[in-house]
């Protein structure tokens, strides 16, 4: 139905002609925006009701307070997975885990799988590269935030965390959040006195991330429609050896959520880059940023910044090795 309007639009109304650049570059922008529009509405929606049945403190009070030997990384990637954060925004609650008291290994298992995983890259993979895609994508982002997760936490590094976190830590030895217990019955009552506010939550998120939709959108346009196949193949080929290498380290620098960059992955493939490597391209835009960093040096020295991105580049350069071997674009 989308894709009956855009091309009515623009073939029909606007008068474009499909087989021309200009042509597909506008179908494709308004397509991909109308989609992923309609996408960002329902799944905040959905997200706004769940928050709401499952409030975010009591996960966090709950990973700070129990003895899970080892389940803990898992469980904190699987929230980090199912809160709708890019890597910035998932700085915050970082602090406040680190705050709070629980061990670093396991609040990074949260701010690596928080950015890679969340529900609009869910949908908006699924949408595009289908089910097997998504699962295989969804399932490897959780286990890097977990396996990443407990190996950093074997180093001891909350040394290297800065004075300001660690002053806040000996004045915070507890975190004491804790809400009145509440039935299932009282929580569904509650989560239909929120439906009104969660719609209006739902379209502030969607108005929040939409200058990065649809600048992702055009850029994904524009290279659809203009830049030759060619590039992409000899720089990015599956055959290159230094493909998701190459990818990655170009990412690294670059900022943008999963919202953003999957219309560019998208266009990747199409133009014949590995599936593999366009995930992993996406994976290290979304996962590490200069901006995340530029936030960490908040709780963090420089030389644990280095261990934490060096440590995730490197883990996303094997998955999108990986990746390559297990999918076929």
């Amino acid at each position: 139905m989308i894709q009956s309007f855009a091309d009515n639009l623009v073939y029909n109304i606007i008068g474009l002609d499909g087989s021309s650049p200009l042509g597909s570059t506008i179908n494709f922008f308004v397509y991909d925006s109308l989609k992923i529009i309609l996408i960002l509405l329902f799944i905040s929606f959905l997200m706004g009701l769940l928050n709401t049945f499952f409030p975010i403190e009591a996960i966090r009070n709950f990973l700070s307070s129990h003895r899970l030997y080892g389940v803990q990384y898992f469980l904190a990637a699987i929230f980090g997975a199912v809160t709708p954060f890019c890597s910035c925004s998932s700085i915050p609650l970082f602090i406040g885990f680190v705050r709070g008291g629980i061990p670093l290994g396991v609040t990074f298992s949260f701010l690596i799988t928080s950015p890679l995983v969340n529900e609009v890259a869910v949908a908006m993979l699924a949408g595009t590269f289908g089910l097997k895609v998504t699962v295989i994508y969804v399932g490897s982002g959780v286990f890097l935030g977990t396996f990443l997760g407990m190996f950093l936490e074997w180093f001891k590094l909350e040394r290297f965390l800065s004075d300001w976190v660690k002053n806040l830590q000996q004045t915070n030895e507890s975190v004491n959040n804790d809400a009145k217990p509440c039935s299932l019955k009282q929580r569904g009552v509650q989560v239909l006195q929120e439906i009104p506010q969660v719609a209006r939550d739902a379209l502030g998120v969607t108005r929040s991330v939409l200058p990065y939709v649809l600048a992702g959108i055009a850029i994904g346009a524009l290279m659809h429609g203009y830049v030759p196949s060619e590039f992409f193949e000899e720089y990015l080929s599956k055959d290159k050896w230094f493909a998701v290498p190459l990818a990655v380290i170009l990412a690294v620098p670059m900022y943008a959520n999963a919202a953003g960059v999957i219309p560019i992955v998208e266009v990747l493939v199409q133009k014949g880059v590995a599936l593999g490597t366009a995930l992993a391209f996406m994976m290290a835009v979304v996962g590490l940023s200069l901006p995340e960093a530029i936030l960490l040096k908040k709780v963090m020295t420089l030389k644990l910044i280095y261990v934490f991105f060096g440590t995730v580049t490197v883990a996303i350069i094997v998955l999108g090795i990986g990746y390559n071997l297990s999918i076929s674009s």
